[in-house]
């Protein structure tokens, strides 16, 4: 009797054996969710003062808190950096384009059977079915074939069809329920979702949350007022809530990666406290204040919990570092610009950036555009300013004279010249434009032109 017991039990677990270990090789689920024009000084868990993350401050308390990543410092360039892979030098044409001819990390996501959804702002391009050429099966947008209202009485194309909303909905409301909707029709098999989110851009107007919410505004820009960026930034941490939470009713938590960016800094129109002192937001500058953003990474029982990680990320790394939690091959015909950070999200060593590149021009346009290079310590540009960024991390005073200049610091200097040398040649020929004149960005702008 006790042998029959040990068969029967033996024989149960062989035939448990191999859902488990389906289950145990089961790529996990991915959620990229990218809140729009917010700088790093805004999450409390970075050390914001001024606005209230419960839900992203828990991601990072169960996750990695990333405290040394930077993107472009405007939404298209950022965006086409972190789809593509590859420096806007290589493919940046103009603001509101993606290349038709790039290769996205979604696209090989759907390559290799991921459900593919992207859910919020697009700007990549009018054409229509743009999102699915790009690898997204699903897509619930924003300003992908026109530019309706984006809050109060959106117009959105849900799968490239134009719907228009008249009846005081909420754009950040629809965008999610949406996402959410997704997950649970693909919570059985792997999927991608890609959350770049509406909030928190200006116009910073009133949310469902606020007293004095509109719900029959018909412009862009009605009741808006610097007040409203506190209640915006708390209803964007609030949708970010939603997501957690939705996965964790559908019993997936343990299979799907949550990670959390800015796509550059806080508009400079607003002025937070940061670490008890005024930090003023400076998106469309090439500084830490337009370029340095939050970024969190959670995943239990895979990401360790509560911890800081300083190493040096940029917007480029992003496909790559998809790629290897997912533990899809990325072409080497591709050759990426960006290098994965995703052994130092699993707590491990990793290899560290020992530089950041960056080439920046909103129009695409070579009279605009900001090149440098930088270490931790040390920012170059193209043109020879040299910026001690331990002494002056906003670039506010003189640059320094590389003439007194000591040896480290000459040896420093020969390290990032050597990385402007690399990429000298690197803007295909056929990008080369003059450009428009720079705008000036310590004011409010042109809505179409600060987005």
């Amino acid at each position: 009797m006790h042998r029959y017991s040990a068969f029967v039990t033996a024989l149960a677990l062989l035939l448990v054996l191999p859902s488990v270990v389906q289950s145990a090789d089961r790529p996990p689920n991915i959620i990229l969710i990218m809140a729009d024009d917010l700088g790093y000084e805004t999450i409390a868990a970075n050390g914001g003062d001024s606005y209230k993350t419960p839900n992203i401050d828990r991601l990072a308390a169960e996750g990695v808190r990333f405290d040394d990543c930077y993107v472009q410092p405007v939404c298209t360039p950022t965006r086409v950096e972190l789809m593509t892979g590859l420096s806007n030098v290589r493919n940046y044409i103009e603001f509101g384009v993606l290349d038709p001819e790039a290769k996205t990390f979604s696209q090989l996501f759907k390559q290799a059977g991921y459900a593919t959804a992207i859910a919020g702002k697009w700007q990549l391009g009018r054409k229509p079915g743009l999102p699915q050429h790009f690898g997204f099966d699903e897509s619930c947008l924003w300003q992908q074939t026109r530019r309706p209202l984006r809050y109060a009485n959106p117009g959105l194309e849900y799968n490239n069809e134009e719907r228009d909303f008249t009846n005081g909905e909420y754009g950040p409301d629809l965008i999610n329920e949406f996402a959410r909707d997704f997950i649970t029709q693909h919570k059985d098999q792997p999927f991608l979702l890609y959350y770049p989110m509406l909030l928190t851009h200006d116009p910073y107007v009133p949310t469902p949350d606020s007293p004095d919410y509109n719900p029959h505004a018909k412009a862009e820009r009605e009741d808006q007022a610097p007040r409203h960026f506190a209640e915006m930034v708390a209803y964007m941490d609030k949708e970010v809530g939603k997501i957690v939470a939705h996965v964790d009713e559908l019993g997936i938590r343990d299979e799907t990666i949550i990670i959390f960016l800015g796509d550059n800094g806080t508009g400079p129109w607003m002025t937070s406290q940061f670490k008890g002192k005024p930090y003023k937001g400076g998106k469309g500058t090439s500084t830490a204040r337009g370029m340095h953003v939050p970024l969190i990474v959670n995943w239990p029982g895979h990401v360790p919990a509560d911890k800081v990680n300083d190493d040096m990320i940029s917007a480029v790394d992003f496909f790559p570092t998809l790629c290897a939690a997912a533990g899809i091959s990325i072409p080497a015909s591709l050759k990426l610009d960006g290098q994965s950070f995703w052994s130092q999200a699993l707590g491990e060593a990793g290899t560290p950036r020992e530089w950041r590149y960056s080439w920046f021009s909103s129009d695409g346009g070579e009279n605009n555009k900001r090149e440098f290079a930088m270490t931790k310590e040390y920012k170059l540009y193209r043109d020879g300013r040299l910026f001690d960024l331990g002494a002056d991390p906003y670039e506010e005073n003189k640059p320094l004279k590389q003439s007194a200049l000591n040896d480290q610091q000459q040896g420093v200097v020969k390290q990032l010249q050597d990385v402007l040398a690399s990429y000298k040649d690197a803007r295909p020929a056929k990008l080369l434009k003059p450009g428009q004149p720079l705008k000036k960005r310590n004011a409010p702008q042109n809505p179409k032109a600060s987005e």
